[in-house]
């Protein structure tokens, strides 16, 4: 016996997280949207092929990496008024540098109907892949994402040395490209031999993963030539040892409501 087929996706902007880039790690909300969707436009500089070997052999595909909202923005309001589906593919999770907001509030003004659909971003697959909490007990409990100024200017209340100064968990996108100043910056509060995990096309078929001490952060970046798509993780747990990293959760002498200190 069959399984039914889907029900049509409605009429309406589908703005989905494509992941860090591994097929597998896309939600399945984003996979079925894919494989349903009537056109796609998708980053493709950003984004691998291979997220959208599934799709519809009739499905519309359409790269933006060269297009301007100006022309994006057009093409997915008479899509979805010709009563089209439409699947606007970001890398990673679109609530992180991912240039949504704006879209969304075209869309808006343009009385098209949208929906959001999140997806892993870059620091959670880095996370995993080094095998790492970013938050350990007594160590570190704050996880910042940030950048460093470039062309987009960061706030001055958000400078990189100021959020460096809480010692915390810090993943640093879109920043390659001035990996100098910021390893000055973070150096102002990190040791020069504290861990700095270096992590570039997360999830690509070419993804490149190291760690080195953040006074070779740069010099490292350079000499593997990495100018894009790169995350860097500077943070305390890199470095933590296994008596550091206990919990009280599980600890024998915590006890809650589950695991009552006098059991019945």
């Amino acid at each position: 016996m069959t399984s039914p087929a889907p029900a049509p996706l409605s009429p309406k902007v589908y703005i989905v997280g494509a992941g860090p880039g591994d097929l597998d790690l896309l939600t399945l909300k984003a996979y079925r949207l894919l494989t349903q969707a009537d056109v796609i436009l998708y980053a493709d500089s950003l984004v691998p092929r291979q997220v959208l070997q599934d799709v519809r052999p009739d499905a519309e595909i359409i790269h933006t990496a060269h297009k301007t909202l100006e022309e994006i923005l057009p093409i997915m309001v008479a899509r979805v008024r010709s009563q089209q589906s439409v699947v606007r593919l970001h890398s990673g999770d679109p609530c992180l540098y991912g240039a949504v907001q704006e879209q969304m509030q075209a869309l808006a003004e343009a009385e098209i109907p949208f929906e959001v659909i999140p997806g892993i971003s870059a620091f959670q697959a880095a996370a995993a892949r080094l095998s790492i909490e970013l938050t350990l007990p007594n160590l570190v409990q704050t996880v910042i994402l940030t950048r460093i100024s470039g062309r987009t200017q960061v706030p001055p209340t958000e400078e990189l040395a100021s959020l460096a100064a809480h010692q915390a968990t810090l993943c640093l996108y879109l920043s390659a490209r001035h990996i100098e100043q910021a390893q000055a910056k973070l150096l102002l509060h990190y040791a020069p031999d504290l861990p700095v995990a270096i992590c570039y096309r997360l999830g690509w078929p070419d993804e490149q993963v190291f760690t080195v001490p953040l006074a070779e952060m740069a010099s490292a970046t350079q000499m593997h030539q990495l100018q894009r798509t790169t995350l860097y993780v500077i943070s305390p747990v890199l470095a933590a040892t296994r008596a550091q990293t206990r919990s009280r959760l599980y600890h024998p002498e915590h006890h809650h409501l589950f695991r009552p200190a006098n059991p019945p």
